[in-house]
């Protein structure tokens, strides 16, 4: 199953931290990337392919203290 990638917006990683997805860019070896900057110190930009952004997490995983389904889920908020 293909999920939305939803750019320009706050989304939550499963360890609990907000990074803001800037947008989708090209690479030239690798296509499709996401542009992610984190919300937190040190605020680096960070680029990772489409595929981590929508992948399933194993929801009893010790890494996933936000009980999510997926590695990104968009922030609304909570």
């Amino acid at each position: 199953m293909n999920r939305e990638v939803s750019v320009k917006r706050l989304c939550r990683h499963l360890k609990g931290k907000l990074y803001y997805f800037h947008a989708i860019v090209i690479h030239t070896n690798r296509r499709e990337v996401g542009l992610l900057s984190g919300l937190y110190e040190p605020y680096g930009m960070f680029v990772r392919p489409l595929a981590m952004l929508t992948e399933k997490v194993k929801p009893n995983s010790e890494n996933n203290i936000t009980k999510r389904t997926y590695k990104f889920e968009l922030f609304n908020g909570i």
